[in-house]
Protein backbone atom coordinates (compact mmCIF):
# COMPACT_ATOMS: atom_id res chain seq x y z
CA UNK A 1 0.00 0.00 0.00
CA UNK A 2 1.62 3.37 -0.78
CA UNK A 3 2.00 6.26 1.50
CA UNK A 4 -1.42 8.26 -0.63
CA UNK A 5 -3.81 5.23 -0.23
CA UNK A 6 -2.71 5.15 3.87
CA UNK A 7 -3.35 8.73 4.34
CA UNK A 8 -6.87 8.22 1.88
CA UNK A 9 -7.61 5.05 4.17
CA UNK A 10 -7.17 7.41 7.59
CA UNK A 11 -9.77 9.93 6.19
CA UNK A 12 -12.12 7.70 4.82
CA UNK A 13 -11.76 5.46 7.62
CA UNK A 14 -12.13 8.44 10.09
CA UNK A 15 -14.55 10.90 8.77
CA UNK A 16 -16.64 7.97 7.08
CA UNK A 17 -16.90 9.53 3.85
CA UNK A 18 -16.04 8.41 0.15
CA UNK A 19 -12.61 9.22 -1.78
CA UNK A 20 -14.43 11.54 -4.01
CA UNK A 21 -14.89 13.73 -1.51
CA UNK A 22 -11.13 13.71 -0.84
CA UNK A 23 -9.69 16.67 -3.09
CA UNK A 24 -10.14 20.16 -1.27
CA UNK A 25 -11.60 18.76 1.90
CA UNK A 26 -11.41 21.44 4.74
CA UNK A 27 -11.57 20.92 8.42
CA UNK A 28 -15.40 20.86 9.40
CA UNK A 29 -16.34 20.72 5.52
CA UNK A 30 -17.87 17.52 5.84
CA UNK A 31 -20.29 17.25 9.31
CA UNK A 32 -18.13 14.24 10.75
CA UNK A 33 -14.77 16.35 10.21
CA UNK A 34 -15.62 18.25 14.05
CA UNK A 35 -12.96 18.75 16.89
CA UNK A 36 -13.85 14.96 17.64
CA UNK A 37 -13.65 13.57 14.24
CA UNK A 38 -10.69 15.50 14.06
CA UNK A 39 -8.88 13.84 16.84
CA UNK A 40 -10.23 10.54 15.38
CA UNK A 41 -8.46 11.22 11.96
CA UNK A 42 -5.20 12.37 13.70
CA UNK A 43 -5.36 9.34 16.26
CA UNK A 44 -5.68 7.39 12.56
CA UNK A 45 -2.57 8.83 10.82
CA UNK A 46 -0.49 8.82 13.28
CA UNK A 47 -0.97 4.96 13.24
CA UNK A 48 -0.89 4.86 9.64
CA UNK A 49 2.48 5.85 9.74
CA UNK A 50 3.69 4.94 13.02
CA UNK A 51 5.07 9.17 14.04
CA UNK A 52 3.46 11.20 16.44
CA UNK A 53 2.24 14.75 15.75
CA UNK A 54 3.10 17.73 17.49
CA UNK A 55 0.59 19.68 19.19
CA UNK A 56 0.82 22.60 16.74
CA UNK A 57 0.56 20.28 13.81
CA UNK A 58 -2.19 18.70 15.03
CA UNK A 59 -3.43 22.60 15.33
CA UNK A 60 -2.88 23.56 11.85
CA UNK A 61 -4.10 20.37 10.02
CA UNK A 62 -6.84 22.21 8.61
CA UNK A 63 -7.32 20.43 5.05
CA UNK A 64 -6.16 17.24 3.55
CA UNK A 65 -3.64 19.07 0.90
CA UNK A 66 -2.04 20.47 4.00
CA UNK A 67 -1.67 17.07 5.93
CA UNK A 68 1.09 16.21 2.69
CA UNK A 69 2.98 19.58 3.95
CA UNK A 70 2.79 18.87 7.48
CA UNK A 71 3.98 15.43 7.37
CA UNK A 72 7.37 16.09 5.02
CA UNK A 73 8.30 17.37 8.59
CA UNK A 74 8.04 13.57 9.85
CA UNK A 75 9.91 12.22 6.61
CA UNK A 76 6.55 10.84 5.01
CA UNK A 77 5.55 11.96 1.61
CA UNK A 78 2.68 11.38 -0.25
CA UNK A 79 3.11 10.52 -3.83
Amino acid sequence: MTNKEKYNNAFIEALDIEVAQLEGLVYQGVATWDSVGHMTLISTIEDAFDIQLETDDIVDFNSYNKGFELLKKYDVTID
